[in-house]
């Protein structure tokens, strides 16, 4: 709800309360507050009228339930709910009235949901947790003009080299080491781990956007990503996998267009196939960060994606990482052979560490999180100098310090900048 109400505090607000109709509904709403950790001693009888009297004289919740069962213009009460509520409340309403245009009106009207009844267990679960989300996402970040957007999309040429990993990593990385707003978006809509990196539940928010791609705005963004910390935001998905997405990608290409207004940096774990489907998603990304291991296959396949890159986004800046690098006896191709077979080099190496990865599971911390300051995670740290770099526009760090150690990657970075000073602005 918006509007310039009275001000409380959250830590004045009760996280929950809901106003209901009849004993059925109380009775379905109950058990689901509980299990939420919410107090069912909240759940008053009397629906929106009764809503709307309490409110005026007490300070809303942070998630408000109201049956609109007994109110004969729903529209009208709802607008006259939200004179008394507070900024900031999540709002969910119930009604027994079918009508599409009424649900569109309601949400227009700044409701979160409308359930129709009679009220299902699952659905008001989903209806609270997708609630509880929007509590905890992401204000919308004023990003300074002479700071440009930066959009990398991170790319494993084999499933299982860890490209998950890596942009997990480098995400944290920039928002937290670079102080970087930073947007990560995990495009594997089923078996996707950029929120289960996280500790974080996904939410409904890249489901949501791939069905009503018309939703998608700075509100939508600013609601839907679920926040890591004050600087990192991620939107995930896990897609039931017997629910194929039928999209053109119109969506995803919609999401990036929101998060370079929102974000200073968008790290995008882009799975290969993508770039099959919908190979427009790499036309606005300035570094693209190929993730491979030293394997006959893996060599093939990093030769097809260089090309296709090559090809089709030739203003994209391409980084080569090996990831998982067992001791030299241990490896299928040498590094040295692997380097000739693709015919350039490797930019950064990343040693196989079992126990700082299975150490990051445990945690639910990105894996340069759970190993900062060891020498396996050094590699990931002078890529997200990297890529900091093409963030910062002008290639200077804090106090005017280079952001990248080694001179071969620092030339391929000023190509990003020569590259960048020739793109006319938008």
């Amino acid at each position: 709800m918006n509007a310039p109400w009275k001000p409380a505090s959250a830590a004045q607000r009760d996280p929950f309360v809901a106003y209901v109709c009849d004993d059925t509904t109380a009775d379905t709403v109950r058990p689901i507050a509980t299990e939420l950790g919410w107090s069912p001693d909240k759940i008053y009888k009397g629906g929106l009228r009764n809503a709307i009297q309490s409110l005026s004289v007490s300070a809303s919740p942070l998630i408000l339930f109201v049956d609109l069962a007994e109110s004969g213009d729903p529209l009208n009460d709802i607008n006259a709910l939200a004179e008394v509520c507070e900024p900031g409340t999540v709002v969910i309403a119930s009604g027994q009235v079918n009508d599409v245009r009424l649900y569109r009106d309601l949400v227009a009207s700044g409701i979160q949901d409308y359930l129709l009844k009679p009220l299902h267990p699952d659905m008001l679960r989903e209806a609270f947790s997708h609630a509880y989300a929007m509590l905890n996402a992401p204000k919308v970040a004023d990003v300074a003009v002479d700071r440009p957007h930066c959009a990398t999309a991170v790319i494993g040429v084999r499933g299982g080299v860890g490209a998950s990993t890596v942009a997990t990593s480098l995400a944290w990385l920039l928002s937290d080491k670079h102080g970087r707003s930073t947007a990560l978006l995990d495009l594997d809509v089923h078996f996707g781990t950029g929120a289960l990196a996280l500790d974080l539940e996904p939410g409904r928010g890249l489901t949501d956007a791939i069905e009503n791609p018309s939703r998608i705005d700075g509100l939508f963004i600013e609601r839907a990503m679920v926040k890591a910390s004050e600087k990192l935001a991620v939107l995930s998905a896990e897609a039931p996998i017997n629910a194929p997405m039928m999209t053109d990608g119109a969506a995803f290409y919609q999401l990036q267009e929101e998060m370079r207004a929102a974000f200073e940096c968008t790290i995008v774990d882009l799975p290969r196939g993508m770039l099959v489907q919908h190979p427009h998603l790499v036309n606005e990304v300035q570094v693209a960060v190929i993730v491979t291991e030293l394997t006959l296959a893996a060599a093939r396949d990093t030769i097809r994606i260089l090309s296709w890159l090559k090809t089709n986004a030739p203003q994209t800046a391409v980084i080569l990482v090996a990831n998982r690098l067992h001791a030299n006896g241990q490896l299928e191709i040498s590094r040295k052979d692997f380097e000739g077979s693709i015919e350039r080099k490797i930019d950064f190496a990343i040693a196989f560490d079992q126990k700082l990865a299975a150490q990051a599971a445990k945690l639910g911390k990105p894996f340069a999180e759970a190993g900062k300051n060891t020498k396996t995670v050094a590699p990931l740290v002078e890529l997200a100098e990297g890529v900091a770099l093409v963030c910062s526009g002008d290639g200077a760090g804090p106090a005017g310090k280079p952001r990248v150690k080694g001179g071969s990657l620092m030339g391929k970075f000023g190509d990003i900048k020569s590259l960048m000073a020739k793109k006319p602005k938008k």
